[in-house]
């Protein structure tokens, strides 16, 4: 080991999590070959305009088209328009943004190719629902979805049932020009259909799938929704179905890829690095305590491996709100990890979310020392009630310790490590 303090090295392995996503990186390798007629560009999600540029500056022949990404993440292009509108909760920017879309791959011929750049937030960037539910309910539908406690994958099932762009709707819009994707994956497992609620791919998911789910969680539902769900009316688009076109899908980065980054810095400087999963799902402070269970078995019995080392992890936890607090799975996860890890001497921890915000927030994250306890309480601040408040924000932001990295420019999901020296 170099001798470099624990905070810099986390910090570093985050910021190559963050670099090995970068679409200027990660996405001309994948480019396909030009088509005999036309090349549109189309796309959503917190990286996608960072993916547009990519393809702009490495497409060798003309192209046209949008994509539409979160405030604050736009990037100058030439020929392909950018747009912006507001995530997690959908606006009318996004939903002008959406017909735009469909408009833009509309009369295309089998000459012509669309690229289809999608990355995660591309879900509530394109708020556009099937007749009878307006934007006000997405609205509403998107809150209670947000603090239901759902995963991703339930909450995209619901939302594509609901869409008149997602589910691969988008895709059967496109023919019969043929479809590329080229996708950065935010979600556990790599699902196709489950990055911005799959677009572009078709949906092996039914209406009586995403019924079940919203029965499951009380998620609150107008009732033109519901009926869309319980009469099947909003199914979407199945592998095999004639009406869609020729799709090919690639995906140009991932959270393991994100997380083999992370762990070779730290080998670098010296560190034994251990991933335990890039997929892990469940309640962020259910997540935690597991975490803290295998970080404190090393560090007392040098089981199932010896410190120093680093552990590893990806995927995206739930916050199920029932307090005042802002939420942020990242923060949620470090403050129950605290409380679990109790101060235990030398071990530190950091976790974020790649594309920089965590929940609703500017802020990607934060990180964990062993005298974090210690100086929230020289604060007069109570841990315990400020986890059942989902008050990690404040916590860690009095502390000092919020990782603040602004827009990233992409998306594989959330990174939590663990240092254990």
């Amino acid at each position: 080991m170099n001798g470099e303090p624990p905070q810099a090295l986390l910090r570093r392995m985050f910021a190559a999590a963050v670099a090995a996503a970068q679409p200027a990186l990660c996405v001309p390798p994948h480019l396909p070959a030009p088509p005999l007629g036309r090349l549109v560009v189309i796309g959503a999600g917190k990286a996608s305009a960072a993916m547009a540029r990519a393809v702009e500056d490495h497409w060798p022949g003309p192209l046209s088209g949008l994509v539409v990404t979160r405030y604050g993440h736009a990037v100058p292009c030439e020929r392909i328009a950018i747009l912006e509108a507001a995530h997690p909760v959908p606006d009318a920017a996004g939903e002008a943004a959406a017909r735009r879309m469909l408009a833009q791959v509309a009369g295309l011929t089998a000459e012509d190719l669309v690229l289809c750049l999608i990355s995660g937030g591309g879900s509530a960037l394109l708020p556009l629902a099937l007749p009878g539910i307006t934007l006000a309910d997405q609205q509403a539908i998107g809150r209670s979805l947000l603090a239901s406690g759902a995963s991703i994958a339930e909450m995209n099932c619901v939302r594509r049932h609901l869409s008149a762009i997602q589910g691969g709707r988008l895709a059967r819009a496109c023919a019969p020009a043929r479809v590329v994707n080229l996708l950065l994956s935010d979600v556990p497992g790599d699902d196709p259909a489950d990055i911005a609620s799959g677009p572009t791919v078709p949906d092996l998911s039914t209406c009586a799938d995403a019924f079940s789910i919203v029965r499951r969680y009380g998620i609150a539902m107008p009732p033109a929704a519901l009926d869309l769900l319980a009469s099947g009316a909003g199914e979407t688009p199945k592998p095999g179905d004639t009406d869609l076109p020729a799709i090919e899908t690639h995906f140009v980065c991932t959270p393991q890829m994100a997380l083999e980054a992370a762990a070779a810095v730290a080998r670098e400087a010296g560190w034994q690095a251990h991933i335990l999963g890039d997929a892990i799902e469940g309640e962020s402070r259910d997540v935690a305590k597991v975490h803290a269970g295998i970080a404190l078995q090393v560090a007392r019995r040098g089981q199932p491996v010896a410190a120093p080392c680093v552990l590893l992890s990806g995927g995206e936890t739930t916050v199920t709100l029932r307090g005042q607090g802002r939420g942020g799975r990242n923060v949620e996860f470090l403050l129950a990890l605290a409380l679990a890890l109790d101060g235990e001497p030398g071990i530190h921890a950091l976790a974020g979310d790649t594309d920089g915000v965590d929940g609703q927030e500017e802020i990607a994250g934060a990180t964990l020392s062993p005298d974090t306890l210690a100086r929230a309480r020289a604060l007069g601040m109570n841990a315990r009630d400020r986890l059942d408040d989902n008050d990690g924000h404040g916590f860690f932001g009095a502390l000092g310790d919020a990782l603040v990295t602004g827009p990233t420019l992409t998306n594989v999901n959330d990174f939590r490590a663990i240092l254990i020296e």
